[in-house]
Parts: C-alpha cells; structure tokens; sequence
C-alpha cells in the first residue's frame, strides 16, 4: 500500500547541468526546471499531497552572476503572471517563505499579488522559498520571539517560524544525486524522510515522484521511538 506524504518538500537542483548537456545557455535549463514545477504540481494534485514546498531561490544564490539572477527574476515574474489563472482554477493556494522583502520590487509585487489572488483555496498549498536560509529563518524567529518578550521551548518556537501552520515535510526529494540539505528547512526537517535521486530537476516527473513515494512507503517512521 502506498503511503502518501501530507507534506512534500523538494530541493530542485540541476537546471544548470540540463542545460550543459544539451550546449545550451543555463537560462533554457531554468526554463526547463519550471516545466518541471508544473507537472509536479499537477502529480501533487492528482495523489492528494496537500502541501509541496520547493526550494527556489536560496540567500546563497546571489553569489551567482548578475546576469543569471537577473534571468532568474524575469523568470519568476513571468511564470506567475502566466500561472496564475491555471493554479487558481486548480485551487492551488501560494505562500511564500524567505526574506521576500530584499527582492527586487517588482518580484514583491508578483508576491504579494499571487498571495492574494490565491487566498481562499486550500487543495493544495503551494510553498515558494525564495531568498530562504534555514538559518536566516531559524534567527528571524529567536528575534521574533526576543521582541515579543517570549521564553519559547520546540512546540512553542514554531510560532515564530515563517509559516507557524505548516506541517513539517514528510518526504525531502533532492535532486541530480547531490547529497546535501543546502540550508533548506533545516528546523522543520528533523524527522522527515530523504530521498535522493539522479535525476535533474528538468527531467522530474510524475513517474519519477512515485518512485520516491514508493521509497517513502516502505520506511517505518519512528520519531525516535522504537517499533
């Protein structure tokens, strides 16, 4: 029986590599990764996973050239005018987790307007870390909790984490056989389930997200209990 995780988070690496083994300039490989966005999405919708957080841009990814961030930028604009109406019409809800305030103003703007647009949906929760760091998120929260006067213990410092609602992820898909967490939802993942693939982000699909689930299925989850 296949066990269907409630919370799917998924680190998207390899556009550039795609793009490299066909000649192309690395922007087609990110052009690439959101078609992969999309299906994946579409397979969420269709096995019943209520939440998918993906792993977009991180606080290290500004180190990369002006040019690709930049590329990168117009990109995510782009994509969400043009999704907008499909994920609404899939009622689709966006929220996005990061330090969205140092982006670019148009991109805030995109932010906030597909945040809105998509309010009232629940079927799936869509979560877009961008300009995110574990870390950052882990200390906007100590402050958070230093501002308000409050001493927290586990439980009670979620309150102060980006999303305070969301579940923690069941299953942490990494893609292109790259065996690292990169900073990613580094307090919420302490017990959820890794499952590295060599496969590209661009080349991700349906069948190759059931291949993982499968994974996923077979693991006994014991928190740190016994059988």
């Amino acid at each position: 029986m296949i066990k269907i995780p409630q919370h799917l988070a998924i680190i998207m690496d390899g556009n550039g590599r795609w793009a490299k083994k066909r000649n192309l300039p690395r922007a087609y490989g990110h052009r690439a990764g959101v078609r992969a966005v999309r299906r994946i999405i579409e397979a969420c919708l269709d096995l019943g996973i209520k939440y998918l957080t993906l792993y977009t841009f991180s606080t290290e990814n500004w180190s990369r050239p002006r040019k690709e961030i930049d590329s990168l930028m117009r990109l995510f604009s782009k994509t969400i005018k043009k999704e907008v109406k499909n994920l609404k019409e899939k009622k689709v809800r966006v929220h996005f987790i990061g330090r969205t305030d140092s982006l670019p103003e148009d991109v805030k703007n995109h932010i906030k307007w597909v945040q809105d647009e998509t309010r009232g949906y629940k079927r799936l929760h869509l979560i877009i870390a961008m300009n995110y760091s574990g870390r950052s998120e882990i200390i906007d929260g100590v402050n958070k909790a230093i501002e308000a006067g409050k001493k927290v213990d586990e439980e009670s410092f979620k309150d102060f984490l980006y999303l305070p609602d969301l579940p923690d992820p069941d299953l942490l898909i990494r893609t292109s056989n790259e065996y690292r967490i990169s900073n990613f939802l580094l307090y919420q993942i302490a017990y959820s389930e890794l499952y590295i693939t060599p496969t590209l982000w661009p080349d991700f699909n349906k069948k190759e997200l059931l291949k993982a689930i499968k994974e996923f299925s077979t693991r006994e989850r014991r928190f740190g209990g016994i059988e």
